[in-house]
């Protein structure tokens, strides 16, 4: 016999809204750059038995309240803690390189710098997505800029970065035919959003984007092979 069927109404669950709202309490409402040259560290499936170091760009106050580490990386500034893949990057902590010590947590200056900001720059939520905070990129930080896969692509130095709203953040890259002064800083009209011109755009520390640049073959190679594998 089936099971007898309970009097009340059964509850239906949207699951669809339940995926929105906890990807909403993951969005980034605040950064903070990093200033003492901590680093995020991760690890590569090809080279199991080495770590890697990267600069940190900047920390982020999520709308749940965690503090995350945040880079430059692939496709958009990726929070660190997200990064799975044994491929393209797992991440296991991160590391004060003037003491060698490796943690897992933010530092506790970064948070209290966080907090106090958010509740000193408030956001009133509206229905337009408006500009919340603009931070300078302190790493060197270059996009390879493609807008069609049979057009050239471009190497642009990326000026700094911007906090909408609704959560997104995007890079600022410069039209440099309309820069009227030296150095480019935020808040020039020559920079534009390297979404609203950029039908694909990849992010690259100083150094690999020099050797993209001086088209050296084996970093082309490895190039070719994440713009493929992003497709």
């Amino acid at each position: 016999m089936g099971v007898p069927l309970s009097p009340r109404s059964a509850q239906v669950i949207d699951l669809e809204s339940v995926r929105q709202r906890q990807q909403a309490r993951k969005t980034l409402v605040r950064l903070a750059p990093e200033l003492d040259g901590l680093e995020m560290v991760y690890q590569l499936a090809s080279d199991p038995d080495s770590y890697y170091g990267m600069p940190l760009l900047a920390w982020g106050l999520r709308e749940d309240g965690h503090i995350v580490g945040l880079v430059p990386w692939m496709e958009q500034l990726t929070d660190c803690q997200t990064l799975h893949s044994h491929e393209n990057g797992r991440f296991i902590g991160y590391r004060d390189p003037e003491t060698e010590e490796i943690f897992d947590t933010p530092p506790d200056h970064k948070a209290d710098e966080l907090a106090s900001a958010a509740d000193y720059f408030e956001y009133e939520p509206s229905g337009d997505v408006t500009l919340i905070q603009q931070l300078p990129d302190t790493l060197g930080t270059h996009a390879l800029c493609m807008n069609r896969s049979d057009a050239p692509w471009h190497m642009k130095p990326v000026y700094g970065w911007r906090l909408y709203s609704d959560g997104s953040v995007d890079a600022l890259l410069a039209d440099e035919d309309k820069a009227t002064m030296t150095p480019i800083l935020l808040g020039d009209d020559c920079l534009y959003s390297a979404k609203s011109m950029h039908q694909s755009v990849y992010f690259f520390q100083r150094h690999i984007a020099n050797r993209i640049m001086e088209e050296d073959p084996a970093t082309l190679d490895a190039l070719s092979m994440v713009v493929l594998t992003q497709q």
